[in-house]
C-alpha cells in the first residue's frame, strides 16, 4: 500500500459511489491496487435486507464480464453459480421449438442471479482491509475542485467525506453525473424506449425444470416478445417486453389469459392460469432507458463507469458485461500510465466512449432481431452462412455476436467489422445468384427442349427465395 500511495503522492483515497454490481467490483480493483477505498450506497446492505429493491432482470454473463471477474479472483465462484445457455430456443405460435446456437460448440453464456452476484462482490470487496462499505448514504452534492462529498442518512443526519478520486457507479440516474451536467461541453442524451417489461415465473415441474434449462427461451412476436432464463432453484424467470400501450389494454385476468392463449399458448400450462392472472397485475410494466454521455471524467478528480456512463437496454446481454469491462479497461490504463490519474482519466474517456456508444446502439438493434428477425427464414439462413464461413475462415469472418459475446474485441471495432463482413457476404451471395442465372441461361440455350421444365423449376426457386427473405408475420397486439 505504501508503494502505491508513494506513486500517487497525495492521491490515495478513492470514493466509489454506488454499491451495485460495477461499484462493488470497482472497489475490489482499487483495493487490490492498495488505495484506501470507501463505497457509498444509498440502499441498506442487500446481504441483510429481507426484500431486495431494484431491478431483477436475470443477467447473462459472457466473456467480457468473466475476464473482469477473473482479474480479482472471482470468476470461478460466480461461474459455479450460473447456468450455461448454449443457444436461443425459439418458441413458435404452434409450440414448435427451434434452437439457434450462440456460437461454436462449447461456447455459451451464463444465466446468473443479479442479487446473489451483488452480494458476492460486496463480500469480496469487504475482505480487503483497506475497503470500507457505507450503506444508507445518499449523495447530495460533491465538489469537482476539492473532492468533498455530502451524504444524507435516513435518520436526517448528514456526513461529509473528502476523496482524491470519486468513481461514479450509481446507475442510470446517477447523482454523481448531475455535477457533470452543470459543466460546459458535457454531452448527454437519454432515451426511453416505448416498450416496458414485466416479470413472470415458471415454477419447477415435479422438482425439475419445466423446460430445457440450457437455453435462453424466446417467444418472438414481431412487436413484442417474451424470454425465459433458468435459475438454480429450477425456476425460469420470464420477462415480457411489450409497448406500454399494449400493456395498458389488458385490464382483467381473463384478458391476460386470452392474450397468452393467442400469442404464448405453450407458456400457459408452464406458468399456470392462476399465477398468470395474479402476477401480471402484481407490478406495473417497468420502463427501460438508454443513456449516452461524454466525457466520462472531470480533470483527475472524478470518473463515471457502468450505467452512470452508459445505461443500455438489456437486449444484447451486455449491460453488466460492459460495466465490468469498464473496470478492467480502467485498470489496464492505470498500468499504462503508472497510476497518474491526470493522464489515466482522459485516456479512459478517449478509449471507452466510442465503445460504450456502440454497444448502446447494438442493444437497440438486437431488440429488433430478437422479437422480429428470428422469425425470418432469411435471418436463419444468414446465420448458417455466417457460421459456415466462420468455420472455413475463422480469422477472416467472425459473426458479430461472437465478437461481442465471446471476445474482448472493442465494441466499435466489432460493429465496423460487422458492416464490412455484411458487404462482402451479401456481394458474394449476389454474385452466386448472378452466376446461377447465367448458368441457367446457358443451359436454356444448350437445351431448348427442356425449357418448360426449367421455367417451372426457376419459378419454384424464386418462390422459395421470396419465402426465405420474408419474415413470418405473427400479428401485433393491436390486432386482437
Amino acid at each position: 500500500m505504501e508503494d502505491s500511495n508513494h506513486r500517487l503522492g497525495q492521491k490515495k483515497v478513492v470514493a466509489v459511489v454506488g454499491g451495485g454490481l460495477v461499484g462493488a467490483l470497482n472497489a475490489c480493483y482499487f483495493a487490490k491496487r492498495g488505495f484506501e477505498v470507501e463505497v457509498f450506497e444509498t440502499r441498506e446492505d442487500i446481504r441483510n435486507a429481507k426484500v431486495v429493491k431494484g431491478r431483477s432482470i436475470n443477467l447473462a454473463l459472457s466473456h467480457r464480464g468473466r475476464q473482469a471477474l477473473k482479474h480479482v479472483g472471482m470468476e470461478d465462484k460466480i461461474v459455479s453459480k450460473g447456468i450455461p445457455m448454449n443457444a436461443r430456443m425459439i418458441h413458435s405460435l404452434s409450440g414448435k421449438q427451434s434452437p439457434i446456437p450462440y456460437g461454436k460448440k462449447g461456447q455459451y453464456i451464463l444465466s446468473v442471479d443479479r442479487a446473489n452476484l451483488n452480494k458476492e462482490l460486496l463480500t469480496e470487496a469487504e475482505r480487503y482491509p483497506n475497503t470500507k462499505l457505507n450503506f444508507d448514504h445518499k449523495l447530495q452534492d460533491w465538489s469537482a475542485e476539492t473532492g468533498l462529498m455530502t451524504f444524507a442518512r435516513s435518520d436526517g443526519s448528514k456526513t461529509q467525506v473528502q476523496a482524491d478520486l470519486i468513481v461514479g457507479c450509481d446507475g442510470a440516474f446517477s447523482a454523481v453525473r448531475k455535477q457533470f451536467m452543470r459543466r460546459s461541453r458535457f454531452n448527454y442524451s437519454q432515451t426511453y424506449i416505448p416498450h416496458g417489461y414485466m416479470e413472470l415465473t415458471i415454477p419447477p415441474k415435479d422438482g425439475e425444470f419445466a423446460m430445457k434449462p440450457n437455453f435462453l427461451h424466446i417467444w418472438p412476436r414481431n412487436t413484442f416478445m417474451m424470454i425465459a432464463l433458468p435459475n438454480l432453484d429450477k425456476t425460469f424467470t420470464c420477462t415480457l417486453f411489450m409497448p406500454f400501450e399494449d400493456f395498458e389494454t389488458i385490464t382483467t385476468g381473463n384478458e391476460v389469459i386470452e392474450f397468452f392463449q393467442k400469442y404464448f399458448p405453450d407458456s400457459i400450462p408452464l406458468i399456470g392460469v392462476d399465477a398468470l392472472k395474479r402476477d401480471y397485475f402484481r407490478l406495473p410494466a417497468q420502463a427501460m432507458v438508454s443513456v449516452k454521455c461524454s466525457p466520462y471524467h472531470i480533470g483527475d478528480k472524478c470518473v463515471l463507469m457502468g450505467d452512470a456512463a452508459h445505461a443500455v437496454v438489456p437486449f444484447y446481454g451486455q449491460g453488466m458485461n460492459a460495466g465490468f469491462e469498464d473496470c478492467i479497461v480502467f485498470d489496464e490504463i492505470m498500468n499504462q500510465f503508472n497510476e497518474d490519474l491526470s493522464a489515466v482519466l482522459p485516456e479512459y474517456t478517449r478509449v471507452r466512449v466510442p465503445d460504450d456508444h456502440a454497444i448502446a446502439d447494438l442493444a437497440m438493434y438486437n431488440y429488433i432481431e430478437m422479437r422480429a428477425h428470428v422469425n425470418s427464414k432469411w435471418f436463419i439462413f444468414r446465420k448458417h452462412v455466417d457460421n459456415l464461413l466462420h468455420f472455413l475462415m475463422p480469422k477472416t469472418i467472425i459473426p458479430l455476436y461472437t465478437m461481442v459475446t465471446f471476445t474482448r474485441t472493442r465494441y466499435h471495432v466489432a460493429v465496423e467489422r460487422w458492416h464490412w463482413q455484411n458487404k462482402v457476404i451479401n456481394r458474394g451471395l449476389l454474385l452466386g445468384a448472378v452466376g446461377a442465372v447465367f448458368g441457367g441461361s446457358y443451359l436454356l440455350i444448350k437445351n431448348p427442349a427442356n425449357i418448360n421444365k426449367l421455367v417451372v423449376s426457376s419459378e419454384k426457386i424464386w418462390n422459395k427465395l421470396v419465402a426465405l427473405k420474408a419474415p413470418q408475420s405473427v400479428g401485433t397486439l393491436s390486432q386482437i
